[in-house]
């Protein structure tokens, strides 16, 4: 019964959460900054909780720094017609550390990065229905080359998870 409860102990111990600071020593660096500097290009794809795919879109976006505040305008063209557009304006604060801001996001999104990878949460208010629904957003960032970024973010509800968006970016 010993062996057991340790065996148990051990197991549960190794459930750890992947942390951003797991990623400390990989390579490529991702500096936000300079990723996310001149136009750039997106494709991606939305899935329900259940994982089929949802809806599909390409996006165009532009970003600009003064200092260590940045501008990335977002533009989304996804396969059903619609068109959506958002403006971030992002802060480093150090230490690879940035918060920001867009019209939909509810408060302030806030993360930081570890060697190639960034990850930051937030709250957005998505089009649902003849509404919006405000939905919890979990993005990991992670730099492939100088040229290409993949992202995967976690949309929760309540704690549950609801969805998830799948992207890669590119420089142009």
């Amino acid at each position: 019964m010993k062996m057991l409860m340790i065996m148990l102990a051990l197991l549960l111990g190794s459930c750890g959460v992947v942390q951003v600071e797991d990623y400390n020593h990989s390579q490529p660096a991702l500096d936000l900054r300079q990723f996310f500097d001149g136009n750039l290009k997106a494709y991606g794809m939305l899935q329900d909780r259940s994982g089929r795919m949802t809806r599909r879109f390409s996006a165009t976006l532009h970003g600009s720094w003064q200092g260590e505040t940045g501008t990335l305008v977002e533009h989304f063209s996804f396969d059903d017609g619609e068109q959506q557009d958002r403006t971030w304006i992002l802060q480093h604060k150090g230490n690879g550390r940035f918060s920001g801001t867009a019209g939909d996001v509810v408060g302030t999104a806030e993360g930081n990065s570890g060697g190639s990878v960034f990850q930051w949460q937030y709250s957005l208010n998505v089009p649902w229905r003849s509404n919006t629904l405000e939905v919890n957003l979990n993005d990991w960032l992670y730099l492939v080359d100088a040229q290409h970024l993949l992202n995967k973010t976690t949309l929760t509800k309540f704690g549950f998870r609801v969805g998830e968006l799948t992207l890669v970016i590119e420089k142009i």
